[in-house]
């Protein structure tokens, strides 16, 4: 592959699209496609719902519900200290990919209000031995360590726990119920490391969003550079350039439609990782629109919908019904596909 091969945002749009199932929803089983995608993101439980029907061919609510019970797929607080949905087969290898960076950004941050690593860790080691193969909800976990939130929500940084349904679901949205992942879903491999995550890491990003800069990865996965350049000079890549000149790292065999590949309309949840600041390049969220989206009124940010394959508005579901927002004009085709998939849409509500 020529290294100085330039890619545009509409090829990278493509791209992204592609990778993230927005082209063509999927056929394969859940877990196969929280792999594809890079995991998604899970602070509001109906967000992952909603994006995977968004992806997946057929998929109904049930489907995620079940594979919660069954262990199948599982969510934890991962890349950026995050709430994600991961398959099972990817959690222990995210979980220890991130870790130490987690660890090192919250004794950095501004959240810690002057407590240590020391005093952390000592309360992950009481949460451990208290917890066993046992579940708590956050109302326990809080009491039993005696302390203000800022330890609670820290102590997953040193004790690895997963949300547990039925909490954390569509119908009871208030994800409070943990577990401890070597309970949960069994001990990590033990020939797993940092470096065997961070390489599954770089493979999920690039897989899912790329071709992407060493900083657009390190941005969504919340590790810092110079612990992940290393891992992707020995991985084997192919390279392009972007129209800025920033060099674009990608996996082998990866799919590049062309720029002129149609593009369907979908609907988006709240925080969907594909508008995110580390896809900018792509331009599925016009710059000009940013502000409505994420803003200081609405950090979570709104759920949007595509035309086209860049955001073009905003929509909710209210009385029964998705009713949309558009930015600016649209033309009749699109309102119409607009109109079709978000009765498609009302109907997983309902």
């Amino acid at each position: 592959m020529n290294p100085e091969r330039r890619l545009g945002a509409d090829e990278l749009n493509r791209a992204l699209l592609a990778r993230q199932l927005l082209l063509e929803r999927s056929r394969g089983s859940l877990p196969k496609v929280l792999d594809r995608m890079g995991g998604l993101q899970a602070q509001y439980a109906p967000s992952m719902y909603i994006g995977l029907w968004s992806r997946m061919e057929g998929f109904e609510r049930a489907l995620l519900d079940r594979a919660l019970e069954r262990r199948s797929v599982v969510q934890g607080t991962l890349m950026r200290a995050t709430i994600h949905l991961v398959s099972k087969g990817d959690y222990w290898p995210t979980a220890l990919g991130v870790r130490r960076s987690r660890r090192e950004a919250w004794v950095d941050g501004r959240a810690r209000r002057g407590y240590t690593a020391k005093q952390v860790s000592a309360a992950a080691r009481k949460l451990g031995g208290r917890l066993g193969d046992e579940t708590m909800s956050r109302n326990q976990i809080h009491e039993l360590l005696g302390s203000d939130s800022v330890i609670t929500n820290g102590v997953n940084m040193w004790l690895d726990l997963v949300r547990v349904p039925p909490s954390g679901t569509w119908e009871h949205r208030r994800a409070d119920l943990y577990a401890a992942a070597e309970h949960w879903l069994g001990s990590p491999p033990s020939k797993l490391d940092e470096a065997d995550g961070l390489e599954l890491l770089a493979k999920r990003y690039l897989g899912g969003f790329g071709p992407s800069t060493l900083e657009e990865i390190t941005n969504w996965a919340g590790v810092p550079p110079k612990r992940m350049a290393p891992v992707l000079e020995g991985m084997k890549l192919r390279r392009f350039r972007a129209q800025d000149g920033a060099e674009l790292l990608d996996l082998p065999r990866a799919r590049l439609p062309d720029a002129e590949v149609p593009a369907p309309v979908r609907f988006l949840p709240n925080w969907d990782a594909s508008l995110l600041v580390h896809a900018r390049r792509t331009g599925i969220l016009p710059e000009e629109h940013r502000g409505k989206v994420f803003n200081t009124k609405t950090p979570q940010s709104v759920p949007t919908f595509l035309v086209d394959g860049r955001v073009a508005g905003t929509w909710r579901y209210e009385k029964g019904k998705v009713t949309t927002k558009p930015f600016g004009r649209l033309d009749a085709a699109a309102k119409r596909e607009l109109r079709e998939e978000g009765e498609r849409l009302a109907e997983l509500h309902s």
